[in-house]
């Protein structure tokens, strides 16, 4: 059997009986973020050719996720239980929580390591546009957290986008009185240099400003 990848966009037929199932999994591969079809081609004939010490175990840890990876019911992290290690951890501080637009932004604060309090993903953020309310997001949970577990301080830390601004402008009302409600200082990264940085994040970093 052949195998043989193209340089433009346009899916070749791959010579052999199974070309229908390879290329069945290349459209699946293809569709990923960051993935398109050139790229999926290439990862594909990449796991063909290592198919016994990456492909099989690849496919196997993918089954086992797929069985056993839930949402937690608190936060609405990904686990493999009702509840996350982090909500599950009597390590982690009452009274704090940050709340971010979707796991991934969940697990860059993790590796971040700066917090040690709990999270909310909302699962996305307020959008006219695309018809997305408050009950299309984890919010009315969110304000409920904040009621049952004596929350004293909801940390937002929301992209610096106008939907990620909509959205934290809303929670902050809803949550006027109930609590504390912070946000991410935004500005110059650590290591950032001005003349590589938009406008946008310089005029953010001025308006941050603190004294030293």
């Amino acid at each position: 059997m052949g195998f043989r990848l193209i340089s433009n966009c346009r899916s070749e037929p791959i010579v052999g009986e199974d070309r229908q199932d390879i290329e069945a999994l290349i459209d699946l591969m293809a569709r990923l973020p960051g993935l398109g079809p050139r790229s999926a081609r290439r990862a594909v004939l990449h796991l063909i050719k290592k198919r016994g010490r990456l492909m099989s175990p690849l496919a196997t840890q993918m089954q086992l996720v797929a069985d056993t990876a839930r949402e937690c019911i608190t936060c609405g992290n990904i686990g493999t239980g009702d509840l996350c290690g982090i909500c599950a951890s009597e390590k982690r501080a009452i009274g704090e929580i940050c709340v971010v637009e979707d796991v991934s932004d969940l697990w860059a604060m993790e590796r971040a390591g700066g917090f040690k309090g709990r999270y909310h993903v909302l699962g996305g953020t307020l959008s006219a546009l695309d018809a997305v309310g408050p009950e299309d997001l984890r919010i009315p949970a969110l304000i409920q957290r904040v009621m049952d577990e004596q929350v004293h301080e909801v940390i937002l830390a929301l992209n610096a986008t106008v939907d990620g601004q909509t959205t934290a402008h809303y929670i902050s009302d809803e949550l006027a009185g109930r609590c504390a409600v912070t946000s991410l200082a935004q500005g110059v990264p650590i290591g950032g240099e001005l003349d590589y940085l938009d406008d946008g994040t310089i005029s953010a970093a001025l308006k941050a400003r603190k004294s030293v």
